[in-house]
């Protein structure tokens, strides 16, 4: 199923500013939460993880230029988050929205979350390989993915260089405020620090106040045998940095594997076609079979070898838990299209010992309809 257009999906115009495009999400957030839809909970959470999607890619400036040029294709492999094991609180501690960003009350209490380190979010990268080293393993791979790291400039603190956090005055740095409700006291989290205890009042020009800015990581992943298209390998700590010193989410390494020319995976087996002459059929013979390897291996044609038989080569497949797949082999019989003078006598003389009427060759294909015509009428 295509993906929408992110703008279509938060309902704002292709200029819309950050503000504009955080009200939509807030506004959609609180139509699709789970509580609001307790007859469709599954329905409003796909809708709302869509929602997520679009608004981590519109919410980024780098990643909504890219967007605005390449659409969703150009959006393979930069660090774009689908959110599919997150929660719905989960993803909100992800953007960093608490209680205060969606009102007050008891509504407002759902999105709330206490003061704490969250882990940070989960990123998904494509990884391409050929079918050989799919196969036999590609090793040691060095990859890049996009992602946020602390601020250099702030070291991380969101404030300006000789400048330091205050302590939030509402809530005097808990970070949580108390409402009473007859007899409950419901803790929520800080709505002017989002539960961190602290504000930013001179905020870092280089980041902006946020304490991180995206950079290319340099990651590497271990590819062992027999990886196959559409694996995923998860590298847990990976992943984005998480709020006031949390770990890190996890990455996601998506699998996708080039078609060879040659050979073709089925399983644990590699499929190929060998064409063999028609003697080699008919006689037998020993061929030389190229294997994923990169090298020859001998393959037996039995004597009287259907075109289109599959000959097995065992253990050149591929490397499975129980030993190691085999290599099929169809062999295609090729006719010649041109035979030399000697040639052609020899297939007459054979043909003769199976009784069987071979067209001379100076006859043309209307000779032969005449004679048939003329055959037909005789009888």
């Amino acid at each position: 199923m295509a993906k929408r257009d992110y703008y279509e999906v938060l309902g704002v115009n292709r200029d819309a500013g950050e503000d504009d495009v955080k009200k939509a999400f807030r506004k959609l957030a609180l139509k699709f939460h789970p509580d609001k839809n307790p007859d469709n909970r599954k329905e409003a959470e796909t809708k709302f993880k869509e929602v997520a999607e679009a608004y981590d890619v519109l919410s980024d400036a780098q990643k909504r230029q890219q967007y605005n040029r390449l659409g969703h294709e150009g959006m393979r492999g930069a660090g774009v988050h689908t959110y599919t094991d997150f929660s719905f609180e989960d993803i909100l501690r992800a953007f960093g929205f608490g209680a205060g960003d969606f009102g007050d009350g008891i509504f407002g209490d759902l999105f709330a979350h206490e003061r704490g380190a969250y882990r940070g979010a989960d990123l998904e990268h494509v990884i391409v390989l050929e079918l050989q080293e799919a196969v036999l393993g590609a090793g040691r791979r060095t990859i890049e993915v996009p992602r946020h790291e602390p601020c250099p400039s702030c070291q991380g603190s969101g404030a300006r260089v000789g400048t330091q956090p205050a302590t939030c005055g509402h809530c005097r740095g808990r970070g949580q405020v108390e409402q009473s409700s007859g007899f409950f006291t419901i803790r929520t989290a800080c709505p002017r620090c989002r539960g961190r205890g602290q504000v930013i009042e001179s905020p870092c020009p280089a980041c902006d106040g946020t304490g991180r800015v995206l950079k290319k990581a340099t990651i590497d992943i271990n590819l062992p045998p027999s990886t196959a298209d559409g694996m995923t390998y998860r590298l847990a700590g990976q992943g984005e940095i998480g709020p006031n010193g949390a770990p890190r989410g996890d990455l996601y390494c998506h699998i996708r594997v080039k078609q060879h020319s040659f050979f073709e995976r089925r399983d644990d087996d590699l499929y190929c076609v060998v064409p063999i002459s028609f003697t080699q059929a008919a006689l037998g013979a020993k061929i030389t079979v190229p294997t994923i390897e990169g090298k020859a291996a001998s393959l037996s044609v039995p004597r009287g070898t259907q075109s289109s038989s599959m000959l097995r080569m065992r253990g050149l497949g591929v490397p499975a838990s129980r030993g190691r797949g085999d290599q099929v082999v169809m062999v295609v019989v090729e006719i010649p299209k041109k035979l030399t003078r000697e040639q052609e006598e020899l297939l007459r003389k054979f043909a003769e010992t199976e009784d069987v009427n071979v067209t001379p060759h100076r006859k043309t294909f209307l000779d032969n309809i005449k004679q048939y015509f003329s055959e037909q009428g005789a009888k």
